[in-house]
């Protein structure tokens, strides 16, 4: 974390602050206090929930058989990547920083431990984003989910040996492709005793293409963004982060990843998995492109994996992801509760679990027509020409479906899966001709600025807008001057404030994130160093080559290869795979090698040191010019060749040009 000494701080602020407000409140990381206005509003928002229904806070509780009271875990540096203590600040009634309805959501995510949920059936929760789930077999354990990082799941795993006894793990069962529901596997079981020992990986049809395709080619933006998105910087206090509605954080630690070895690609599949009866249904295209959920009948148990929540999901994430189907999540939810109505507990891969079939089929009833009701209503007002941002702002839920705490918008927002919906049938374009072709941000911004009078009239007028508590309103009106004159330490420091009130309000832990994140980096910049790929070096070695190479053709910097033409070859002598690749019209491409034809260049390399070089442990020129790569040809060819394609920047500016 950034925390910068208190005059610095000011002048970080800009010498002529005085001029914007007298002196407000600032904490180490340069947030604000709440205003007036933001105190106001989020006592009014209190009002209007029951947030001293204690039901949630028994069921999150019941079952504890033990909890770690000092739930740090480090990576093999030393670097801390989950700090469970962190966040013990959050006592009590919700401060007027934090929105009331998430400081008792996150309260709810707090609650960690080993806990029993019925006979044989165990869940880790508060050690990573997401829990893991231990199912007793007949000769040892199966587990579900096994966290993010090998870190955080290995940590889990000691403290059910600790309290259960230690038994074998006889299977793993992945319930989507999403990497904190199996990044951490290598954490309970490494991939020589995967080999030797045999062990079971049941996971969804498609779960490897799509684990390990989904961050290749766009990972680079997502990564930079999921820094907003999870407040990766931001301080753990009451006006920072205080965890993202679907749990606390991330974990950063060592990912990985093992290639099942049994599909789920069918709804009613059954499987015996060490005297387990297991009823699977296959969900694809849910909340993941590749994702299950399953039944234990003895036990009149329901996995919902990620598919139900307690809050509102995303149909788009913030940090950028493909836009999920609306109509296929509430339908896979409708076939859920009808093929396992007599489901007598739920638990799932967030939050907390369920008790009482009439408390679990309520649950499934609205979140089944949360997700309805917001795909038929967004299309109902488009087919009468409403646009995203209108119908985000008319679109309500009924307060049948808006009440429960487990429909709320701690995670998703009604707002930005309104517009996902949108996005889904008519894509960004809202049919307005003056929005087909608008000018950049930079030049939009001088223009606007120089139409309203110049940039004191502006910074003047938003002061007013500030002090009426028209955040909205500021932050687009200064969003312009920020990107007209990015120097403007006036306007970025009032911006910075706007943010931090938006912030506060949210109910979407993302959206706080979000803001309170454009706040410190308006403040500080962006960060030096963004996410290090080499955190996912063995998630890489099991993703397939091809995937490198769409990413490879994507860094080429066309203008820079126009005119150029080549052709290179790629063997990997250790897993026998050759392709072709040919620069052409400034367009890679690229193929399975085929015999007798000729390149211009042949390199011949290793898997491990490809993956190596990709992830930046072996350097590239240096490596070109080593005995532990061939080439055939010319070797200068091949640098002029390899020079044509970028290294994305992971720090790239988001709220200033």
């Amino acid at each position: 974390m950034i925390a910068l000494p208190f005059f610095l701080l000011l002048i970080s602020l800009g010498c002529s602050q005085d001029k914007i407000d007298s002196s407000p409140e600032v904490d180490a990381q340069g947030h604000t206090s709440p205003t007036a206005v933001t105190i106001q509003a989020n006592a009014k928002f209190g009002q209007e929930l029951l947030l001293h229904d204690r039901q949630d806070f028994e069921d999150a509780q019941r079952g504890l058989i033990a909890r770690d009271s000092d739930l740090r875990v480090d990576d093999a540096e030393g670097q801390v990547i989950w700090n469970q203590p962190a966040y013990e600040f959050m006592q009590g009634d919700a401060p007027a920083s934090v929105n009331p309805s998430l400081w008792r959501q996150g309260k709810l995510n707090n609650i960690h431990g080993l806990f029993k949920v019925a006979e044989g059936l165990y869940q880790l929760r508060g050690h990573d984003l997401a829990n893991m789930t231990i199912i007793q077999g007949s000769t040892g354990w199966i587990i579900v989910d096994p966290l993010t990082s090998k870190e955080t799941a290995a940590k889990a795993l000691d403290l059910a040996r600790k309290n259960l006894g230690d038994k074998p793990v006889i299977a793993i069962i992945f319930t989507h492709s999403h990497i904190d529901h199996f990044g951490g596997v290598q954490g309970i079981l490494s991939a020589e005793e995967f080999k030797t020992k045999k062990i079971r990986i049941i996971a969804p049809l498609g779960f490897l293409a799509e684990a390990t395709s989904e961050n290749v080619i766009a990972g680079i933006a997502m990564g930079r963004r999921s820094m907003f998105m999870y407040g990766k910087d931001l301080a753990r206090s009451e006006r920072g982060h205080v965890g993202s509605g679907l749990g606390k954080g991330p974990a950063y630690g060592t990912f990985g990843i093992l290639e099942p070895n049994e599909i789920i690609d069918h709804t009613g599949q059954e499987k015996i998995i060490d005297g387990v009866r297991f009823v699977f249904q296959y969900a694809p295209e849910t909340e993941a492109p590749a994702e299950l959920a399953f039944y234990l009948p003895e036990l009149k148990a329901l996995c919902g994996a990620e598919i139900v929540s307690h809050h509102m999901h995303n149909l788009y994430t913030l940090r950028g992801t493909k836009v999920r189907n609306a109509l296929k999540w509430s339908s896979a939810i409708d076939e859920m509760m009808e093929l396992f109505r007599d489901a007598d507990i739920y638990f799932g891969s967030h939050h907390w679990p369920l008790w009482g079939n009439k408390t679990i089929i309520n649950f499934l009833k609205k979140q089944r027509d949360l997700y309805k009701y917001i795909h038929d209503q967004t299309v109902r007002l488009f087919n009468q020409g409403y646009t995203p941002i209108e119908i985000a702002e008319q679109l309500e839920l009924p307060q049948s479906l808006r009440t429960p705490f487990f429909n709320r918008g701690y995670y998703g927002s009604l707002k930005h899966n309104v517009k996902a919906v949108y996005q889904a049938y008519l894509g960004w374009y809202d049919g307005n001709p003056a929005n087909l072709d608008p000018l950049p941000p930079t030049e939009s911004g001088k223009r606007y600025i120089e139409l309203m009078g110049g940039a004191d009239t502006v910074l003047a007028k938003a002061q007013i807008y500030f002090d009426k508590g028209e955040y909205r309103w500021v932050a687009q009106l200064l969003n312009h001057l920020v990107f007209a004159e990015p120097d403007n330490t006036q306007a970025k420091a009032l911006l910075a404030r706007t943010y931090d009130q938006l912030g506060y309000q949210s109910e979407s832990a993302p959206w706080r994130d979000v803001y309170l994140t454009g706040a410190f980096e308006l403040r500080h910049g962006a960060p030096e160093k963004g996410l290090d790929i080499a955190i996912l070096k063995g998630v890489l070695e099991k993703t397939p080559v091809s995937y490198f190479f769409d990413s490879m053709a994507v860094r080429l910097k066309g203008p820079e290869a126009e005119g150029k033409k080549m052709a290179i070859k790629i063997i990997f002598t250790d897993i026998n795979e050759s392709y072709d690749l040919n620069l052409e019209n400034s367009v890679l491409h690229h193929h399975k090698a085929i015999a007798g034809v000729s390149s211009d260049v042949t390199i011949k390399t290793t898997h491990e040191l490809f993956i190596r070089m990709l992830i930046g442990q072996a350097g590239l020129k240096d490596t070109i010019f080593s005995d532990d790569l061939t080439v055939e040809g010319s070797k200068l060819d091949l640098l002029q060749f390899l020079l044509l394609f970028e290294k994305p920047s992971a720090t790239f500016n988001i709220v200033t040009p």
